[in-house]
């Protein structure tokens, strides 16, 4: 009898033992998901560069360094503050033809480091160059183009062929000048084929703009340090100013 008690007792315990278990390994896992706010796809961000980007030199897998230089707000909140720094990297770079043929260099952007040291991924493409001669936006993949030399090559012909007829004129008069000058723009002509048309310039400095190709979700928690609210003020409203109230004689 002694040895049947002693029996259901292990059994029990074992069966116990074994149904803890199973109950803890179905419970499900705790989430900790913190809270979020997300900024929207196609916010444009004013950026300055901090290193120069020339076609004559840059080539895919350069990096490229920028910074926010105005706050993009929501809701009365700065959730991308300025000073924060932007890295991207060169995608495409062509030179100039001699013939034909443009300079372009196409960028994206990939990561958005805050001041306080917070970095998230970055989905932006390059939207506009509002601080850069001589080039403008193509298409809409973040290509900067140069813009059209044929108003120098124009240019150097004249000056060419003006040049020749001088020198024609002075050694065998009108007949030479003619001559001077026809050779003067045959060799204008030939300086502007055999030179390379514009590169794309764009110095430390210059000013563009980045757009945002998807949503962009930051942690609320990682912004406390970045931002502070912003209390919009009427012309009507003002500040409340703290009273100050001697301290009442205890004598």
């Amino acid at each position: 009898m002694r040895s049947l008690v002693v029996g259901l007792l292990v059994a029990g315990s074992s069966f116990w033992g074994f149904s803890q278990t199973t109950a803890d390994a179905v419970q499900p896992a705790k989430t900790d998901s913190a809270p979020t706010v997300t900024v929207p796809a196609g916010t444009k961000v004013p950026l300055v560069m901090k290193n120069a980007i020339s076609t004559k030199s840059a080539k895919p897998g350069d990096n490229v360094y920028l910074e926010t230089v105005f706050p993009v707000v929501q809701n009365n909140r700065v959730l991308i503050p300025a000073g924060t720094y932007v890295q991207g990297v060169i995608s495409r770079v062509e030179r100039p033809g001699r013939i034909k043929g443009r300079a372009e260099v196409q960028m994206h952007f990939t990561t958005l480091v805050f001041p306080s040291g917070y970095t998230v991924s970055l989905p932006g493409s390059l939207d506009n160059v509002p601080g850069a001669e001589d080039t403008h936006m193509q298409g809409k993949e973040g290509t900067v183009q140069s813009d059209s030399g044929k108003g120098k090559d124009a240019a150097t012909i004249a000056s060419t062929a003006g040049t020749g007829a001088v020198i024609g004129g002075l050694s065998r008069g009108a007949k030479g000048a003619a001559i001077g000058g026809g050779v003067g723009a045959a060799v204008g002509t030939a300086i502007a084929l055999l030179s390379r048309g514009n590169d794309v310039h764009l110095p430390s400095g210059t000013t563009v703009e980045m757009v945002l190709q998807r949503p962009l979700t930051l942690e609320e928690a990682r912004l406390s340090s970045n931002q502070r609210d912003l209390v919009p003020v009427s012309r009507d409203r003002t500040l409340d100013r703290q009273k100050l109230i001697p301290p009442s004689d205890t004598r």
